[in-house]
């Protein structure tokens, strides 16, 4: 949890806008040449860089780790939806032939066809979702 704590900080840090200040702060004649400005700059610019790459490096590892532990699961879920879906598709056909789906006070959603059904049509069994 540490290691967490230690990446958010880093991360607020990195991410604070950078202002300037409000009044001078070089004596008058004392102020900084236009190139050492520029290099200030540079040198903030390379710093964040370093922090935000050290700061992947660290989180690589758990990203992968992470990946590798989602894969199967996702896999199977894949495995187990497509068939339901797949029935869906099959019983429901193209979808430009309903209406949005409406949710009832009930909790119900109900699929409205645009045109109904014709009177000779087989019934299908009413299927809960």
């Amino acid at each position: 949890m540490t290691r967490w704590s230690a990446v958010s900080l880093a991360l607020s840090l990195a991410l604070l806008p950078v202002s300037a200040p409000a009044q001078e702060i070089f004596p008058p004649g004392d102020t900084p040449e236009e190139g050492e400005v520029e290099e200030g700059f540079d040198l903030i610019e390379e710093g964040s860089k370093l922090l935000l790459r050290g700061l992947v490096d660290q989180i690589e590892p758990f990203m992968d780790d992470l990946a590798t532990e989602m894969e199967p699961k996702l896999r199977a879920f894949v495995n187990n939806f497509m068939p339901l879906m797949e029935e869906f598709s099959d019983m429901i056909g193209d979808l430009d032939n309903y209406y949005p789906p409406e949710k009832l006070p009930n909790g119900d959603i109900i699929l409205r066809r645009k045109t109904p059904l014709s009177p000779d049509a087989p019934e299908e069994d009413e299927i809960d979702i």
